[in-house]
């Protein structure tokens, strides 16, 4: 288990006890003390995934800002950490935005996207005076214009385009093609171009373009640029729109399994930044600023979920099953599209590998499997087990399937473990029920 050690965050290593520890925490202990299903979150590999991105793109490209994608993960502390990195917030909701403004995250470093804002979710947006609004339909721009004429403001906005660029990824992850919820194909594009440019209320300062999500090659990215750059070119000659802002996105691949390695940050930095940078210089183009929005490839390796297993079910020539404390209740991506993970004995790093095993949930789902056909030692009642890259969509898609509790979370680091996130109660279940007895 000593080789997927990599999979894991910078910190970890295998301590004395023969445990897995994490920012200098034994995890054995850490689940002892918080209780299982377990999240924890490595602070030092979240402050190096930032400065990866910020330098690495800085590098190629000094007018490049990163934007942390929330809807990967967030709350009060991770917000704080990222506010301390100079990182911006890209938001989807009121929700989120209102998680940013609850950590006093500064409100001129958010994006505002989403493919179905209400006026309530837009208005809230004009008056906390948030950075940029992501347009991502005509809808959306006619309602946008309207709210701020009447409020006297002029918000500078961002036209979500559809580039019709296939990322090669699952289809549920894929936002770039044409047959998409998102975005502006083009020939709308050009009309919302058209009504932005005459209006007195919006002022367009930039397109973005954001084509899916785990993406594991450059080539998509650099299609996409090209796209929106001529695109830009055309409604200058038309309309004399002058693009000031690039935002391409995120979906920059991490690798969940020894077997699916990850390009590094600085591939998709040079590959981007030359091309951005080249295609501007044919096309007569001042370079804009650059806006990249990684959620994944920031805290996906740096959260952890620890669960302690319990029955183990075995069926002769077919399969063992080992049952653990959790599953699809707070880890939905394996049975919503295949998501594959690795896992380790936590309690027992040192041990021999004996075989295969499934690793089942405990909700009331066949499908409800976090990993199938993993060779791991023998395992039994009490032991734990540690899944990494985790840190990225299982805490936000959670639910209480079954009227279960959604686990605490802690943030470790230089030995220390500081419980950023509660395990829900019994109350937390009925806790919005009311008027509940009959008659």
């Amino acid at each position: 288990m000593l080789s997927r050690l990599p999979l894991f965050p910078i910190s970890s290593q295998i301590n004395e006890a023969g445990h897995l520890s994490i920012g200098g925490c034994d995890t054995v202990g850490l689940a002892a003390e918080f209780g299982t299903p377990l999240y924890l979150f490595d602070e030092s590999n979240l402050r190096s995934s930032c400065a990866e991105f910020r330098n690495g793109f800085g590098r190629f490209y000094p007018d490049s800002k990163v934007v942390y994608a929330c809807k990967a993960f967030i709350n009060r502390a991770l917000a704080a950490i990222f506010a301390g990195e100079g990182l911006g917030l890209d938001v989807v909701s009121a929700g989120e935005l209102a998680i940013a403004r609850s950590a006093d995250f500064p409100m001129e470093r958010i994006y505002f996207h989403g493919n179905n804002k209400s006026a309530e979710e837009l208005e809230q947006a004009l008056e906390l005076g948030i950075g940029r609004i992501v347009v991502d339909n005509l809808h959306e721009l006619k309602m946008l214009e309207e709210i701020a004429g009447r409020r006297g403001l002029k918000p500078d906005i961002l036209l979500r385009l559809l580039p019709g660029v296939d990322p090669h990824t699952h289809r549920y992850i894929s936002t770039g093609i044409i047959d998409s919820k998102f975005g502006f194909p083009l020939p709308r594009a050009e009309e919302a171009v058209a009504q932005a440019m005459l209006s007195s209320s919006l002022n367009l300062v930039g397109l973005h373009s954001h084509i899916g999500s785990l993406i594991f090659e450059v080539d998509p990215y650099l299609r996409a640029v090209d796209v929106v750059l001529d695109f830009a070119v055309a409604m200058g000659e038309r309309y004399g729109f002058k693009i000031s802002e690039l935002n391409i996105g995120g979906g920059y691949a991490i690798r969940y399994t020894m077997d699916t390695p990850a390009p590094p940050v600085s591939n998709y930095a040079e590959a981007i930044s030359s091309r951005i940078t080249t295609r501007c210089r044919k096309l007569g183009l001042a370079l804009p600023r650059l806006i990249v929005e990684p959620g994944r490839a920031i805290v996906g390796r740096s959260g952890v979920a620890l669960y302690k297993v319990g029955a183990v079910k075995d069926i002769p020539g077919i399969r063992r099953y080992v049952a653990v404390d959790g599953g699809m209740g707070d880890n939905i991506r394996p049975a919503l599209y295949e998501a594959r993970y690795e896992a380790v004995a936590a309690n027992r790093m040192n041990a021999e590998e004996s075989g295969k095993v499934t690793i089942a949930g405990k909700f009331c789902e066949s499908g409800d499997v976090l990993i199938r056909d993993i060779v791991m030692p023998a395992l039994s009642s009490g032991d734990i087990v540690a899944l990494p890259c985790c840190g990225a969509y299982c805490l936000p898609m959670a639910s209480n399937y079954n009227a279960s509790l959604k686990p605490a979370v802690v943030l470790v680091g230089e030995g220390k473990a500081r419980l950023i996130r509660r395990r829900e109660t019994f109350d937390d279940l009925t806790g919005c029920d009311l008027d509940w007895k009959a008659g």
